[in-house]
């Protein structure tokens, strides 16, 4: 008993108090992102690269790599749990108002826009002119980590405003992808898809009991947008608004910290293994990385700040509850960590290896600094 009592104190307690810190995944992520990049451009890169592009599906209608499998598999999940969350605050919490829940709709559709302009005028008249849309993305994931690293300072009607910004910036992604950088969709998998979720709404409707043939439906669901053409995790968020309301806090605990201490982590170390060319200076110097710096960097919290300020003073929209200019524009800054959905848009708009190499160094730096600078901002230049 005393052994037990010993480690409890000395090594379980500790840890079960980490894990419930709200700091704890945005620590997680930027430890699992720094041992990526270390493995990536170490003596052991091949094998580690190798790991994540292993085969383990050789068929088209599933994901074919480890890494695939991440980033359309478990990332659902993750965006499932986000939906449920968005879900709850659109009926009883920040966005159940009209105008809080058209805040970051407006501020999705401006954080997209100016960075797409920016990277035009640095590249419209170039070759490099298709890649305008790799600085449009938000990476949800890594953008609420680093706001959970900030504890109060970020207030959660903040959070819960950026993560439906976030959300909503990457289905934008999502159909930007659709229709301006994918060859073909296959509509028979989206007319299937839309059938799904017209019978989970259904279920719902009707109040039949919630059970594993709505989790069936679901991955069915799932196997269907996949097949689309259109980006698997979307197929979440749509699963997660079928879920019935009284269901949501069960499934939210169930789910949390399965997402946040093992698919994150997974995620941040499956898509940062960035390797570094021997010349990075002439990467991050050309029309086609500083386009993509400035849209992420500059062009996120320009588009988000200005659309919000125009949306409040002309009363259509208000600001989430204990957050002011200062921590709007803080969280504008963290808007502009691209990462995984900036890196795969640039895989699509180019066709060129180099250039696609130059697009992930510029992604891959700009998101560095929109973290450093929008945590640093919102450490030291805003208050409680």
């Amino acid at each position: 008993m005393k052994w037990r009592k010993l480690f409890q104190k000395t090594f379980l307690s500790p840890f079960l108090e980490f894990i419930h810190d709200s700091r704890a995944i945005g620590i997680i992520l930027l430890v699992c992102t720094f041992f990526s990049l270390l493995m990536a451009n170490s003596g052991a890169s091949a094998a580690y690269l190798q790991w994540w592009n292993t085969s383990i599906s050789h068929n088209n209608y599933l994901p074919h790599s480890v890494l695939h499998w991440i980033n359309d598999g478990l990332m659902a999940i993750f965006f499932f749990l986000v939906g449920m969350e968005i879900k709850r605050e659109m009926i009883s919490g920040e966005l159940s108002s009209l105008k809080k829940s058209l805040l970051p709709v407006l501020a999705a559709f401006g954080g997209m826009v100016v960075p797409a302009l920016i990277f035009i005028f640095f590249n419209g008249k170039t070759n490099y002119s298709h890649g305008w849309g790799i600085p449009m993305a938000t990476d949800i994931a890594f953008s609420l980590g680093v706001a959970s690293l900030l504890g109060k300072r970020v207030p959660l009607g903040l959070k819960v405003f950026l993560t439906a910004l976030a959300i909503i910036d990457d289905l934008g992604a999502i159909i930007t992808i659709a229709i301006f950088y994918s060859t073909a969709l296959q509509w028979y998998y989206l007319l299937a898809a839309a059938l799904l979720l017209i019978i989970l709404l259904l279920l719902n409707k009707f109040k039949i009991k919630f059970g594993w043939w709505n989790y069936l439906l679901g991955l069915a669901l799932w196997f269907c947008i996949f097949n689309s053409g259109i980006h698997a995790t979307i197929a979440g968020v749509l699963f997660a608004f079928t879920i019935p309301l009284n269901k949501l806090p069960s499934l939210e605990h169930k789910f949390h910290d399965a997402v946040n201490f093992l698919i994150l982590p997974l995620f941040a170390l499956a898509n940062t293994a960035i390797i570094f060319p021997a010349d990075i200076s002439a990467a991050v110097s050309s029309s086609l990385s500083l386009g993509i710096i400035a849209g992420l960097l500059l062009g996120k919290p320009l588009g988000i700040t200005l659309i919000c300020f125009l949306a409040v003073k002309l009363n259509i929209a208000q600001l989430p509850s204990k957050t002011n200019w200062q921590k709007l524009l803080g969280v504008g800054i963290l808007a502009g960590i691209g990462f995984t959905m900036s890196i795969f848009i640039s895989m699509l708009a180019f066709d060129n290896a180099a250039w696609q190499d130059i697009s992930k160094i510029a992604v891959l730096a700009a998101s560095l600094l929109a973290m450093l600078i929008g945590f640093l901002w919102l450490r030291f230049f805003t208050k409680l």
